[in-house]
């Protein structure tokens, strides 16, 4: 460990020196996705050929500082959304964004004008009654220029969840409704911690995050089961089969769990990213009574990681004690006026240099925005940035690296200098 670190830390003083000379779980309801309720009443996938993954390589930490946060403010782009959950890009060179809307709609934002038919209306196949239900995520295959194919995970009219691809019209801003083709779909025992959140890593691999399927402390034990889907990170291949692959070094493509898991011992962990730089992940995992989390891989790490739920939340034990094995978070926050924990990204634009490296993250209750970063000595440092007094449901980033964040009350905003 001393020599990988030694390696990276001189990797990075010749990266620098390169470039110098060419220039809530809750005490009174559950919460799981920001805001949920008490569960209600209660209520597999197709394994196909695995293919060759070649990992990718560990990358040297870019070193981050925090500047001013006072020479910066959230200027509001474009408002009047429906619950708005996530706002992202479909890397087609439009500029435009893509705003997911809870009750099943998906509209596109152009500079700061919301067109006014939306890209996706699935509103008649989603269901969106509770709080923590309806259309969740959203993803864009790497080849959406040429393919026109996106992901989207949504529950349906039984609350159970759905994780399917379509593909645009002729028409680039508006989506084929009728082209849905289902690749996963996975039964929800609760109406809260359903994940959502979708990502395609810098392996091309499409990850998906599910939640360990509601209630309060994990009561059927999925955190630490390798026999569901829910409380995991899955990683498919799109690219391969008629709906999906097994990836070759997935941690159980071989056997001994279910072999879409990555990761597991998660208990929500409602929005995850890549840093679009080093390729690390950033995974915000939402707390029971006391403590909100965010994980942390670096790029090249092997699957299989334990990240603890339920027997931890956060660093502290929960039903059970530490063991041998577990990945622990980076960093984490008590319960206060803070409750729900929204993961974000890593700052990683042109318009401010100044925020590169920072990894934006916020508290839905609270409607603080944090800031995180990875020192060179493998430290982590976190700060308040901004008291927005929004409702944090989640962050965005359009293709250029510029970052966003979207008030559960209807508006978009993005980070600018004052």
């Amino acid at each position: 460990m001393k020599l990988r670190r030694t390696k990276i830390i001189l990797f990075h003083f010749i990266f620098l020196f390169s470039l110098s000379i060419i220039s809530c779980g809750r005490t009174t309801s559950d919460t799981g996705l920001p805001g949920d309720q008490n569960p209600v009443a209660q209520k597999t996938a197709t394994e196909l050929s695995p293919t060759e993954t070649p990992l990718p390589e560990p990358t040297a930490i870019l070193q981050a500082s925090f500047p001013d946060p006072a020479g910066y403010a959230w200027d509001l782009i474009a408002q009047g959304f429906s619950r708005p959950l996530l706002a992202t890009n479909a890397g087609d060179g439009s500029g435009r964004l893509f705003v997911l809307e809870q009750g099943g709609v998906i509209r596109i934002v152009q500079g700061r004008a919301i067109l006014p038919n939306p890209f996706l209306d699935i509103t008649n196949q989603v269901g969106s009654g509770g709080n923590e239900q309806g259309l969740l995520g959203l993803a864009f295959h790497p080849d959406y220029e040429q393919n026109g194919f996106f992901y989207v995970n949504y529950t349906d009219l039984n609350g159970d969840t759905v994780i399917s691809r379509f593909q645009v019209s002729a028409d680039a801003s508006v989506a084929d409704s009728a082209s849905e083709k289902i690749l996963l779909q996975v039964d929800q025992p609760y109406a809260n911690h359903n994940g959502g959140s979708l990502e395609f890593g810098p392996d091309g691999f499409l990850y998906a995050g599910l939640g360990d399927g509601g209630s309060q402390g994990d009561p059927n034990g999925n955190g630490q089961s390798l026999e569901t889907y829910l409380a995991k990170l899955l990683r498919v291949d799109v690219n391969s089969g008629d709906l999906y692959g097994i990836p070759a070094d997935n941690p159980f493509a071989n056997g001994g769990g279910l072999p879409e898991i990555w990761a597991y011992g998660f208990r929500n962990p409602w929005r995850f990213s890549f840093d679009r730089a080093t390729g690390d992940l950033y995974i915000a995992d939402v707390g029971q009574n006391q403590w909100e989390e965010v994980d942390y891989l670096p790029a090249g790490s092997p699957g299989g990681a334990n990240f603890g739920w339920n027997i931890m939340e956060g660093n502290h034990p929960y039903q059970g004690e530490a063991t041998d094995g577990l990945t622990l978070p980076v960093t984490e926050y008590e319960h206060g006026n803070r409750c729900s924990i929204t993961g974000g990204y890593v700052y990683r634009g042109q318009a401010l240099p100044a925020w590169n490296g920072v990894y934006f993250y916020g508290d839905y209750c609270s409607g603080e925005i944090l800031g995180l970063v990875h020192n060179a000595d493998d430290s982590w440092e976190s700060r308040l940035l901004y008291d927005t007094g929004f409702l944090i449901t989640s962050f965005g980033i359009d293709e250029a690296g510029e970052i966003y964040v979207l008030d559960r009350s209807g508006g978009l905003y993005q980070l600018q200098a004052k």
